[in-house]
């Protein structure tokens, strides 16, 4: 009998844990997070709903479990693999069916091997018309750094190795939270440019924010410092502005949906209209003559 195959490994989690512990403790930059906080507080305060029973999933800092509060519902259950009130493996959480109404997540799900499986969950441990609410780092994102330490890779190295982290992209996401069950999934970007200096201190963000390479399959040679160099200059021609700061792009993409209800609207059956097609075109055109 042959062993069921799970998800390909595609993060080191426990090293990811290591690093996240690490920067938070030395007071990582927090501006992406604080930008999606506030973002999350605006969709919060659009929904009139009470939400008592709420779960941050993953959440690396207590910013969006304060943006919860701060939109007047009690304060959620942090859980997590490297702090919060519960230690937990995000790609498992041990909660049971309908345990929680609102589920959060900010700027975790982006890590975790398993993303369908992950969304599975969450979907199963909300309650009937709870809501789920994410954003995860999206695909487009550093893709400056991605291309400038590739092309230096290869014209040094004769190769390129990972690099950087591969993320969701926002037109796959609907089809992952339809997929795992949500009712209404929607998802949207919010684009976010940051200029530096230079490339290394875009670098430098990145590991102050535990978000070096951590690829299950990353190269453990460091790279060369040719290479670094040459990725600089490649950076700096490509992608500065006339100032000579460079620019990084980050793409915020946000997941929302919710546990199926009787309560909530659904499309209308097929063949259920009382107008054909033609006859709505025909009667907008006598409209507007």
């Amino acid at each position: 009998m042959s062993e069921a195959v799970g998800p390909p490994k595609i993060f080191d989690r426990a090293l990811l844990r290591r690093r996240l512990a690490r920067s938070i403790a030395k007071g990582a930059p927090d501006f992406l997070m604080a930008r999606a906080a506030d973002d999350l507080l605006d969709r919060l305060l659009t929904v009139k709903r009470e939400f008592p029973r709420s779960l941050d999933l993953g959440s690396p800092t207590a910013h969006f479990s304060q943006a919860v509060a701060a939109s007047g519902r009690p304060r959620p259950l942090r859980a997590s693999g490297h702090g919060g009130d519960v230690i937990i493996d995000e790609e498992a959480p041990p909660f049971a069916a309908g345990s929680f109404d609102l589920i959060v997540s900010g700027m975790a799900l982006q890590w975790v091997n398993d993303l369908p499986g992950v969304l599975a969950q969450a979907r199963r441990i909300l309650a009937p018309d709870g809501l789920f609410l994410a954003c995860l780092i999206g695909g487009a994102s550093l893709v400056e750094l991605r291309s400038a330490l590739a092309q230096a890779e290869v014209e040094i190295a004769g190769g390129a190795s990972p690099r950087v982290s591969p993320f969701v992209d926002v037109r796959d996401m609907g089809a992952l939270l339809q997929r795992a069950g949500f009712a209404l999934p929607v998802a949207d970007v919010d684009s976010v440019t940051l200029r530096y200096d230079s490339m290394f201190a875009v670098m430098d963000d990145l590991r102050a924010m535990g978000a070096a390479n951590v690829l299950a399959k990353r190269a453990r040679k460091p790279m060369r410092r040719d290479v670094f160099a040459r990725a600089a200059q490649i950076y700096a021609e490509r992608f500065s502005d006339p100032d000579g700061r460079v620019r990084a792009s980050f793409e915020i993409v946000w997941a929302s949906g919710w546990a199926p209800h009787e309560s909530q609207q659904k499309p209308a059956q097929r063949g259920s209209a009382t107008m054909r097609l033609e006859d709505a075109v025909k009667a907008s055109r006598k409209g507007d003559a």
